[in-house]
C-alpha cells in the first residue's frame, strides 16, 4: 500500500477535530525539527525519593535463572522475538534493525517514517532491545547476587544509549509508547541497582553517570507530554505513555514540571481505566494479549502510586479487578488463555526469568494478594517470581492460605455482555471441564480498531485442558502485509466466511473501515444444555445482503455441540467454514467425517444435511491457511478443516462435534 493510500484511508477514520489536532502537531513537530521549542533540561530541584513499589525488595527469590540471563546479555546475546541467542554485542548498536542489519539515519525522530522498511527495518525489532528489559535483568542479577559486573554492565549499557541516541535524533525519539515503557524499565533498575546510594553514583565519574541518566529522564517525561497519543491514536498507547509518565514523575520528582506530570497523567489513569475496559472488565481492544498489558499497567501504576502516597480510587482498583475475573472465566484448568486478537508478546517489565512463565496466571496471583480473591488464587497455582518482585517475600504466606482447597470459591462468571464474550462449558476448572469461549463483541476500539481481528461469533473450544479448536494468533504487525491480512482475516478464525471476503474490509495494517457488528441475542445455561445465540452484519455491505446467525449449543450429558449457522440472503453466495485445530492435535478424515486426537480427547465432527467435503489444509502459503504462531513473527503448521459449497437464497446449516474423553 502506497503512503498516500494509506494516508487517505487514515483520514476516513479520523473526524475534522482530530484532523485539526494531527495539523496543530505537525506544524509543533516542524518547529522542533528547526529547533524551536525543544526541551532545555536544567539541574534537579528536589532530590530522589527512597521509596520503591514495595516496602522491602524480596529476597526469596533463586538467583540462578537471574545470573543465567544476565551472562548471555554480558556476552552479547540476546532474544529479540524470533531471534533466539542473536550475537548483537554489549552493548549493541542501538539504532539497527537485529532482524534486517539496516541501520535508522540519525534524522529528526518526529519527522522519520519508521514504518518504511527501507528506512528503519522492521521497527518492532529495533525498537525491542531499546526497551531495556535487559537492563531490568541486569539489576535483579546484581540485586541478588552482589556481583558488581552486572551493576557495571548496566551503567555501560545505559551510556552507550545515551551517546548513541541523542535527543531528538533518530528512531529512539519517534514513540511516546517506547518512551514510556524505557522510563519504566529505568525506574525499576534504578531501585535494584541501590537508588541514591548505589554504587554507580560513587565518586566524580558516578555523579557524571547520574546526572546523565537523570537529565535522558527529564527529556522523555518531556516527549511524553508533547506527543500523547489522542482520539482515534487513543488506546493502549496513550494508557501506556500515561503510565511511564506517571511512574516516572513518582520516582524523579526532580523538576518543576514533575507534580503537573504527575498529576496530568494520574488522571489520564483513572479516566483510560474507565474508557478502554467496559464494565465487564473487557478490555475495548478486543484482544487478550493487549487486555493483559492494560492490566498489567494498571498494576503497576497501582503499586508505584501507593508507594509514593498517591494511590487511584476504588473505581479503578474495581476495574482492574473485573478485568482478571474476565482472564480466569476464559482460562482454561491446563492456564491456557485464547490468543483473541493481536498479540505482540510486549511486557512492561520482563520481572520473570523462570521457565515456563505464565504472564496470566502471573496477573491472577497478583490479584489473589490484592483482592484476597481464592478463586485467583486457585487458577495461578503458585506465587511466581513476578508477584514476588512485586508484592514482595511477605505476600506469599497469604497467597498460600487464599489458595487452600477447603477455602470457598465463587463459580466462575460465565457472562460478560459489554465486552461481547461469553463462556459456555461443563465441568469447568476440573480435569474433566469442556469449556468454550465465544466472540460476539465488537471488532476492536475507536475507529480504526487497531489491534481487532475479523472475528465475530468464532468460538474456542478446550476439553479437559487440551486445546482443540484455536485462535491461531496473530505472527506479523508492520511488515510482511500477506501474513499480517491473514491471521487478522476471517479465514483464520472458526467462523463463516462469505464469497471469500473477511467479515469487515481491511484499510492498513493497523485500520479497519467497515466492520462487522456482532450481538448476542440468546445466552442460557441449565443443568443439561447451555445454548449461545447471535448474529453479525458484516456481509449486509453485499450487493445481496447477508445477515450471519450462529446457535451453539452444549448438550452436556451427551458430549455433544451444535453449531448452526443461519444465512438470511436471496441470492447465490460461496460459504466456507474454517476449523482451526491445536498443532498438538492428530486430525483424520473418515469419508465425510473430521476425526482429531490430543492426547485422550477425541472429538468428531460431521455436517449433516450438505454434501460438501471437507478439505484438510497443513501449512499452505499462497494463500495462507493452516497456521498457528504462538509467539511474535513465529509461526507452525496445523490443520485447517475447511468444508466450502454453494448456497441459494436463506439457508441454515449444521455443524456437529462429539467428544469422548
Amino acid at each position: 500500500m502506497s503512503a498516500l493510500t494509506w494516508k487517505l484511508k487514515r483520514l476516513q477514520a479520523m473526524g475534522l477535530p482530530e484532523i485539526g489536532y494531527r495539523v496543530r502537531q505537525m506544524l509543533h513537530t516542524n518547529l522542533e525539527a528547526c529547533g524551536l521549542g525543544r526541551a532545555r533540561p536544567g539541574p534537579p530541584v528536589e532530590a530522589v525519593p527512597q521509596s520503591a513499589w514495595v516496602d522491602v525488595l524480596p529476597n526469596g527469590i533463586s538467583p540462578l535463572p537471574y545470573i543465567v540471563a544476565a551472562n548471555r546479555i554480558l556476552a552479547g546475546h540476546w532474544d529479540v522475538f524470533s531471534l533466539h541467542d542473536i550475537a548483537l554485542g554489549f552493548p549493541p548498536v542501538w539504532n539497527r534493525d537485529p532482524k534486517s542489519g539496516c541501520e535508522a539515519p540519525l534524522a529528526f525522530g518526529k519527522t522519520l517514517n519508521y514504518r518504511d522498511e527501507s528506512v528503519v527495518g522492521d521497527i518492532k525489532y529495533l525498537w525491542e532491545p531499546n526497551r531495556h528489559l535487559e537492563l531490568v535483568t541486569l539489576a535483579q542479577a546484581y540485586r541478588l547476587s552482589g556481583d558488581a559486573r552486572y551493576a557495571e554492565g548496566c551503567r555501560v549499557l545505559l551510556l552507550s544509549w545515551f551517546e548513541q541516541c541523542p535527543y531528538p535524533l533518530g528512531p529512539n525519539w519517534t514513540s511516546s509508547l517506547e518512551h514510556a515503557v524505557r522510563l519504566t524499565n529505568w525506574t525499576v533498575a534504578w531501585h535494584l541497582l541501590g537508588g541514591e546510594s548505589s554504587p554507580l553514583f560513587a565518586g566524580e565519574a558516578g555523579a557524571e553517570f547520574r546526572r546523565r541518566w537523570l537529565e535522558s529522564v527529564y527529556l522523555h517525561c518531556r516527549f511524553i507530554a508533547g506527543h500523547f497519543s489522542r482520539f482515534s491514536s487513543a488506546n493502549n498507547h496513550l494508557f501506556g505513555e500515561y503510565m511511564g509518565l506517571f511512574i516516572a514523575a513518582l520516582n524523579w520528582p526532580c523538576w518543576k514540571e514533575s507534580a503537573h506530570w504527575r498529576d496530568q497523567a494520574m488522571i489520564g489513569l483513572e479516566n483510560e481505566a474507565r474508557k478502554q475496559n467496559a464494565p465487564d472488565g473487557v478490555n475495548r481492544e478486543q484482544a487478550t494479549w493487549y487486555h493483559h498489558e492494560v492490566a498489567d499497567m494498571m498494576l503497576l501504576c497501582g503499586l508505584f502510586g501507593r508507594a509514593h502516597g498517591y494511590d487511584f480510587s476504588a473505581r479503578y482498583w474495581v476495574r482492574l479487578e473485573a478485568m482478571l475475573t474476565f482472564i480466569a472465566s476464559i482460562m482454561d484448568v491446563a492456564g491456557q488463555v485464547p490468543m483473541i486478537g493481536d498479540a505482540d508478546d510486549a511486557v512492561m517489565v520482563r520481572f520473570s526469568r523462570e521457565a515456563g512463565f505464565n504472564p496470566y496466571r502471573s496477573l491472577l496471583a497478583s490479584g489473589a494478594v490484592l483482592f484476597q480473591r481464592t478463586d485467583f488464587a486457585a487458577k495461578a497455582g503458585r506465587y511466581d517470581d513476578k508477584t514476588r518482585w512485586l508484592m514482595g517475600d511477605a505476600a506469599s504466606g497469604m497467597f498460600d492460605q487464599l489458595r487452600q482447597p477447603e477455602r470457598e470459591r465463587p463459580a466462575p462468571r460465565r457472562a460478560f455482555a459489554e465486552g461481547g464474550y461469553y463462556i459456555l462449558g461443563d465441568h469447568l476448572d476440573t480435569p474433566e471441564e469442556i469449556r468454550l469461549v465465544i466472540d460476539a463483541g465488537a471488532l476492536g476500539y475507536l475507529s480504526i480498531a487497531a489491534h481487532g481481528h475479523a472475528d465475530a461469533l468464532a468460538f474456542t473450544l478446550s476439553v479437559a485442558g487440551r486445546e482443540m479448536l484455536i485462535d491461531p494468533g496473530t505472527y506479523a504487525y508492520h511488515t510482511q502485509k500477506r501474513w499480517r491480512d491473514y491471521f487478522r482475516g476471517t479465514s483464520a478464525h472458526n467462523t463463516l466466511r462469505i464469497d471469500a471476503l473477511d467479515q469487515s474490509e481491511i484499510g492498513g495494517n493497523f485500520m479497519w473501515l467497515r466492520k462487522a457488528n456482532a450481538r448476542c441475542m440468546e445466552w442460557r445455561c441449565d443443568a443439561e444444555t447451555e445454548q449461545f445465540t447471535g448474529e453479525h452484519d458484516g456481509y449486509a455491505r453485499l450487493q445481496d445482503p447477508v445477515r450471519h446467525r450462529r446457535t451453539i449449543r452444549l448438550e452436556k450429558s451427551a458430549r455433544r455441540i451444535r453449531v448452526g449457522d443461519t444465512l438470511d440472503c436471496a441470492g447465490e453466495h460461496l460459504v466456507e467454514l474454517h476449523w482451526h485445530f491445536s498443532e498438538s492435535c492428530r486430525v483424520t478424515l473418515a469419508e465425510r467425517r473430521v476425526v482429531a486426537r490430543h492426547g485422550a480427547v477425541t472429538l468428531e465432527m460431521n455436517m449433516p444435511g450438505v454434501d460438501w467435503s471437507p478439505n484438510l489444509v497443513r501449512g499452505l502459503e499462497i494463500p495462507p491457511l493452516g497456521w498457528v504462531s504462538h509467539r511474535f513473527d513465529e509461526k507452525t503448521p496445523t490443520t485447517t478443516v475447511v468444508w466450502r459449497g454453494r448456497i441459494q437464497g436463506t439457508t441454515t446449516l449444521e455443524t456437529e462435534f462429539k467428544l469422548a474423553f
